[in-house]
């Protein structure tokens, strides 16, 4: 019988705190991504700038959401730009490649997510979430 692999292990760490005066005070903070493409990424992503978002990505960036592949456009349309999607950062791993956040959208609520971003460059060819 063979074994199963194992991920490596990542440890998360919070980072540089950003202090938001526009949430409620249970998120007045989050971690700002050490990583300048991931921050431009959340940046654009809390800010629903839709243009900054896909500037941040490659042209033909592929993601899977919680292991299953989507199509990117619908997906960040549908997850992301339809439904205010934001993004709390609490730790991040990986020289902040690897994120560990509070995400919300009014279709779904609030719920603790994990990202991973695969990198060409200054931008992003490879986004992979799930619930964490």
């Amino acid at each position: 019988m063979q074994s199963e692999p194992t991920r490596q292990s990542i440890r998360h760490r919070p980072t540089r705190l950003v202090f938001r005066h526009d949430r409620e005070p249970d998120n007045i903070s989050c971690v700002e991504p050490s990583n300048p493409v991931v921050r431009r990424f959340v940046a654009a992503l809390n800010a629903g700038d839709k243009q900054a978002f896909f500037a941040a990505l490659t042209s033909d960036a592929t993601m899977s959401d919680d292991g299953s592949e989507r199509d990117l456009k619908e997906w960040t349309e549908r997850e992301i730009f339809s439904s205010n999607g934001h993004m709390n950062v609490e730790s991040e791993a990986a020289d902040g490649r690897s994120l560990i956040a509070r995400y919300s959208n009014s279709t779904w609520g609030e719920m603790r997510t994990a990202w991973r971003f695969e990198l060409s460059g200054d931008q992003i060819a490879r986004i992979e979430t799930g619930q964490a």
